[in-house]
């Protein structure tokens, strides 16, 4: 087994940077967090490979500056699996692709039924690699070679994956597709925060009546404040289904509270007084939520369109198995071609008149890439002309 050392101070970085500005071709950037272990997203390992100096692996806490590697490999494609999920992390350190190909999202659009990394790997390069230490605790010091081998595999061979997947999509025609996708999800905004995070209590739905709701939003709000305080995972602390039991049990005093028995976790019983003081802050306030959540701009659930909105109703019902026809026969998840929201919401409010112009146009005012607009506006434009006709119709079968 190599012995792998990690680099955990800036001045070895700058060597290590030079090193890398040195190799050839793309750079295999991947990243390890704590995620369910600490509060934070930061990255707790940074791994980088290129082709004639090989891996890297990089501790982000002590170094803190990382622009010596960003200067050496910032201007060069980034290969990465699953990249929307690594760049936040990687943004927190100053590290910033100018362009990246995304193996997980290539292997979507290429219609693999498997693609997660281990499998994409295995599928294009016939090599196992083992996933004991993906939910590990990467926070944890000193790191053990196990772990740093593992670590290190999720590289070294990702740029030998991307030839494979690139010689992939050029041979069905998807390259221009891949590319555009690649950008959208390098310059894409970060989501905004909820108006109501609360609500993503697990186990909420069986809280009744907006005095409880407030005491579940109080509880809720204690615990992210100690939990960001503590850099712990709020779920290790005192999980949802804790947090939700309390408000069941509607306790009327402190020592009632720690009799509840399904009030469990690392800081139920040593943090009482906190949770105590957001049960009674929920009790006394007279700000209190909506028993259900106003939804911003959402739309109705599908299956009340038919009663609440009926041409949208038909307009759906009649676009979404076209677009889902395209996807099989572009042999890619139907997400992948025009995700369901997309589709909904055009249904819903139509652009006038209907055409495949003003369909794309609205395709691209929601975000949609221009391939996508090409492959579905005259589609969707059809479907809806002819479901109008439809509903507008007498039905052969009246009287």
């Amino acid at each position: 087994m190599v012995d792998y050392e990690v680099i955990d101070e800036v001045g070895h970085l700058a060597d290590a940077a030079r090193r890398l500005a040195a190799g050839q071709g793309p750079v295999a950037v991947d990243v390890e967090r704590a995620s369910g272990f600490r509060y934070s997203q930061r990255a707790y390992l940074v791994q980088v490979f290129r082709r004639g100096v090989g891996v890297f692996l990089f501790d982000p806490p002590p170094i803190g500056d990382f622009q010596a590697l960003q200067d050496a490999i910032g201007h060069e494609e980034w290969v990465l699996h699953a990249a929307s999920q690594d760049l936040p992390s990687l943004r927190e350190l100053g590290l910033v692709p100018d362009s990246i190909f995304d193996t997980e999202l290539a292997a979507r659009l290429l219609g693999h039924d498997r693609v997660g990394l281990g499998a994409v790997v295995e599928d294009t390069l016939g090599i196992t690699l083992a996933k004991a230490h993906s939910a590990s605790d990467w926070s944890t010091r000193p790191l053990p070679q196990s772990w740093l081998e593992y670590a290190a595999l999720d590289v070294e061979h990702l740029v030998d994956v991307r030839d494979k997947l690139l010689e992939e999509l050029h041979e069905q025609g998807k390259a221009d597709f891949a590319a555009e996708e690649f950008r959208a999800v390098l310059e894409r905004e970060p989501k905004p925060p909820r108006e109501e995070p609360w609500r993503r209590l697990s186990g909420l739905h069986t809280v009744r009546g907006r005095k409880a709701l407030a005491v579940a939003r109080e509880l809720w709000t204690a615990r992210e404040e100690y939990a960001r305080a503590e850099d712990v995972a709020p779920g290790r602390l005192v999980p949802d289904r804790a947090l939700v039991a309390a408000v069941l049990a509607d306790p009327k005093s402190k020592s009632a509270l720690a009799a509840v028995k399904e009030f469990t976790g690392r800081a139920s019983r040593s943090q009482l007084d906190r949770w105590w003081a957001a049960i009674e802050a929920g009790r006394a306030t007279s700000h209190l939520p909506l028993e259900r959540a106003t939804g911003g701009d959402s739309l109705p659930p599908p299956r009340a369109w038919a009663d609440r909105n009926p041409e949208a109703d038909a307009r759906l019902k009649a676009a979404r198995p076209v677009v889902e026809r395209r996807a099989e026969e572009l042999r890619m998840p139907t997400e992948n071609l025009l995700t369901p929201d997309l589709l909904r919401r055009i249904a819903w409010t139509p652009p006038e008149p209907v055409t495949e112009a003003s369909i794309g146009d609205a395709l691209a005012s929601l975000g949609a890439r221009s391939w996508q607009i090409a492959q579905t506006a005259q589609l969707i434009a059809d479907a809806f002309v002819g479901s109008v006709q439809a509903v507008s119709e007498p039905s052969e079968t009246a009287s």
